[in-house]
């Protein structure tokens, strides 16, 4: 079938859903968008191949409104079934994740012309390894070697009852549940989440897994999920998750399927906070158990690498704690002092921790080698013995749950010697823990561009990334530079506006305080007496935004009486019950006004009356303290670069045009905003901000009350 062909029928499938889709009304901008899905995925070589693949990668923003869930859905899936390939989607919410496979996908099944089938991918850390919970019911398990690194499991426990106690019951009440089929083994479907205490010791980790070796094999509910992945023709991951088994067999080949990217401005976020890695440097008892577990299975085994493991272990641990040492009293001579976080200057590494953690890295690599050559001849054994397969299997688990801490440790020293073009950020923190101090020490790549470049754009042949908010100030050149696409062949970009009159439906108000914006505490007392005033305008629902937990108490502090019933605040009760007890209230004609940061700055949906004003207390910079970007503006700053311009106001633009969103989410909303930060409208860098926003009526309201048109 030609690409022509494969298109024709991706489009005439999205027309046939459309159709046939109860209350739904045809939208150009759905429809365009489905027309350059369909066009990108009907295009790319799929597969094993000689010559150099073609690749086709589209960036479309979809405007509020758009519908693109369906307009990508539906032609990726029919793109896919006339392909004989499949359909991965990931998102960066659980909240879109549910979406999809629980409302989406299942209307799609009904009205495609052709069925298929779904499933929802997890990482297998969510799901329970029967064989660790035997273990420990039956009291074989060793206790938590991490237990001096997190809260005790006790803190999950109810009061007057000990950890172990509890810990034992909960295991033998999901075990039970298990066992009669009552729970399928998935963390997530359980009445309450577990704490990651009690869940940990029975997670089914790769490291310590030995798969159809393992004597509970059979019926293992990671495995039982694996199947259902490889029977499904569309499959819902997560991008963390995306990223982590690129080279793995949890999801397809990337070479040989359709891959959708939703939600795709978390991408280089996700990108940075996966490849980051750190380490402990004073908490290392599990060096030496390691080491021990390593050594028994090695003379079980009669390997000689047996006699090695002690010495090693032992200079590892040494090279850990004085690497420790050094920048201790390289960056804290005085004491630790109230600041926790040392940020590493751009450049070499002081000689002494270069000495040092070069002896890391080769000693790490080292103890990796022996650990591979010692769980390969475990897995051969398991082959030719399998009867002795469960205590073969205990000695695999022994030294997997503690293999990824050394291979992190290996991955630190790394990135911590890397010297590239590009440096990475290199940070400590210094605190205590008890009576103890603690060091740990990062590293990470400040870059998103060059790891998805290489890991994930090398792979994959077709691919779409959308989200209502891919540009920047008007401009899709941030986003490409951040995702690595900048430059590749094969990318397109499409902005699909949305089907809103926003300057008919929303209203638009930068208010100028008298204040400064960088001068915090005199801001809030001037930011809070505006907003003090318009919120006692307020009769149905709103939104208030703010920028930091101080700020937000802040404004708390500031309610007369009058307003403090009607305000909800984050955290003071669960996100679904505080969104429910607003719309109780906005059903009953009663103001309802909620108090909420970043996260109710996106992905919050609150049609109609639920949100008729949208307050922003202040532009939405990221916090200052964070390593990654004070790493890369200092980099920036050295090459001659402005990393403000260049960095800073590109990421406030996205942020920003998010929480902007919140405020018109249907063609018969009306709705004003309210933005109190005056460098909007008294700066260069504001005015660049302004042509990122919808296009709604605009005006300004002055330190004395009086507005003009904007």
């Amino acid at each position: 079938m030609s690409p022509a062909d494969i298109q024709a029928q991706a489009l005439a499938a999205f027309d046939h859903v459309v159709s046939g889709s109860p209350g739904f009304r045809p939208r150009e901008g759905q429809r365009a968008m489905a027309e350059l899905v369909a066009r990108t995925f009907s295009t790319p070589t799929l597969g094993k191949t000689e010559d150099e693949p073609e690749r086709a990668f589209a960036v479309i923003e979809a405007g509020t409104g758009v519908g693109k869930s369906m307009a990508y859905a539906a032609p990726a899936i029919a793109t896919a079934l006339a392909r004989k390939t499949r359909v991965i989607i990931s998102t960066a919410t659980v909240a879109l994740q549910e979406q999809l496979v629980h409302k989406d996908l299942p209307l799609l099944s009904q009205l495609m012309p052709q069925p298929f089938s779904y499933a929802l991918a997890k990482g297998r850390g969510r799901y329970l390894c029967r064989y660790k919970l035997q273990r420990w019911i039956s009291g074989e398990a060793e206790a938590d070697l991490f237990a001096e690194e997190l809260p005790g499991a006790a803190s999950a426990a109810p009061a007057g009852r000990g950890a172990g106690e509890y810990q034992l019951l909960f295991y033998r009440q999901i075990a039970d549940e298990f066992k009669s089929r009552r729970w399928d083994g998935d963390r997530d479907s359980l009445p309450v989440p577990p704490s990651p205490e009690l869940w940990r010791p029975i997670a089914a980790e790769a490291s310590s897994c030995t798969a159809k070796h393992c004597p509970d094999y059979q019926g293992c509910a990671y495995f039982e999920q694996r199947k259902a992945l490889a029977a499904s023709q569309v499959i819902v991951a997560n991008h963390d998750l995306l990223l982590a088994t690129i080279n793995g067999n949890t999801l397809p080949d990337l070479s040989d399927c359709l891959l959708v990217l939703d939600e795709g401005h978390h991408l280089p976020a996700v990108a940075l906070n996966h490849f980051q890695e750190g380490t402990d440097l004073t908490r290392l008892r599990w060096v030496e158990q390691l080491v021990l577990r390593a050594r028994k299975t090695a003379e079980l085994l009669d390997l000689d690498c047996a006699v090695e493991l002690p010495a090693l272990g032992q200079a590892l641990r040494q090279h850990l704690t004085e690497v420790g040492q050094q920048a201790l009293s390289l960056y804290r001579p005085r004491g630790l002092g109230d600041e926790p976080l040392e940020l590493l200057p751009v450049g070499p590494l002081p000689a002494p921790l270069d000495a040092g953690i070069s002896q890391i890295l080769s000693l790490s690599a080292a103890l990796i080698k022996h650990l591979q050559n010692i769980s390969t001849a475990l897995r051969g054994q398991m082959k030719d013995r399998p009867d002795d397969a469960r205590e073969l299997s205990t000695h695999y688990v022994q030294l997997g749950v503690l293999a990824p801490r050394l291979e992190s440790v290996q991955a630190w020293a790394a990135l911590m010697l890397l010297e590239t073009e590009v440096p990475a950020a290199r940070w400590f923190e210094f605190g205590l823990h008890g009576e103890f101090m603690s060091i740990t020490a990062s590293a990470s790549p400040i870059l998103p561009a060059s790891a998805l470049r290489h890991r994930l754009w090398a792979k994959a042949r077709g691919a779409v990334l959308t989200s209502a908010t891919l540009t920047s100030c008007g401009s899709f050149d941030f986003f490409l530079q951040e995702t690595g696409l900048a430059g590749l062949e094969g990318v397109s970009t499409r902005v699909v506006g949305s089907p809103f009159d926003f300057s008919a439906q929303g209203h638009f108000v930068a208010v100028e305080t008298a204040a400064d914006p960088k001068r915090a505490g005199e801001y809030n007392q001037a930011m809070c007496k505006e907003l003090m005033a318009d919120l006692d305008r307020v009769e149905a629902g709103a939104l208030v935004l703010f920028t930091s937990r101080e700020q937000m108490r802040c404004a708390v502090d500031a309610l007369p009486g009058r307003l403090r019933s009607r305000v909800l605040v984050q955290n003071d009760l669960p996100r679904q019950s505080l969104l429910q007890r607003h719309r109780e209230r906005v059903e009953r004609e009663s103001p309802s006004i909620i108090f909420g940061m970043q996260s109710f700055g996106e992905g919050l949906d609150l049609p109609g009356r639920l949100c008729e004003s949208v307050f922003i207390c202040k532009l939405p910079f990221a916090p200052p303290s964070d390593p990654v970007s004070s790493a890369r503006s200092q980099w920036l700053r050295s090459k001659g670069r402005d990393p403000f311009m260049e960095l800073v106001v590109p990421a406030v633009s996205i942020r920003l045009a998010q929480w902007v969103g919140r405020a018109i989410r249907s063609e018969t909303d009306q709705a004003h905003v309210y933005c109190y930060d005056r460098r909007l409208v008294q700066t260069s860098f504001g005015q660049r901000l302004l042509k990122g926003l919808p296009p709604f009526k605009r005006q300004r309201r002055n330190a004395q009350g009086e507005v003009f048109e904007l």
